[in-house]
């Protein structure tokens, strides 16, 4: 097991000895000490697993208010761009599109 897939507060075993997870990449030892795990280092949990924290709640978006201010961008992007480019600009915006489900 590596040290990116054990929740805060396991306790594993590494080079014989010890620890409990303190961070993202750290662990305290019983003695005492702090120590850094490399993300190779190959983990044996001891005793159980705490179940992992839920996850987060998604961000959920509003197409329409993507669509608007996109389309503002876009504006703002043909007046900008010269004849040769805007050609490629509506190719771009038609795929941005296609992406969104429109």
């Amino acid at each position: 097991m590596k040290i990116n897939l054990i929740p805060l507060g396991t306790r594993f075993e590494y080079e014989g000895e010890i620890y409990t997870k303190t961070g993202p990449m750290t662990a305290a030892t019983e003695k005492g000490g702090q120590r850094m795990i490399p993300r190779y280092a190959v983990l044996k949990p001891v005793g159980e697993m705490p179940p992992a924290p839920p996850p987060a709640p998604g961000r959920q978006v509003d197409v329409a208010q993507i669509r608007t201010a996109f389309d503002a961008y876009h504006a703002v992007a043909l007046r900008l761009a010269d004849d040769f480019a805007r050609p490629e600009l509506e190719a771009a915006r038609q795929g941005f599109l296609k992406a969104l489900g429109d």
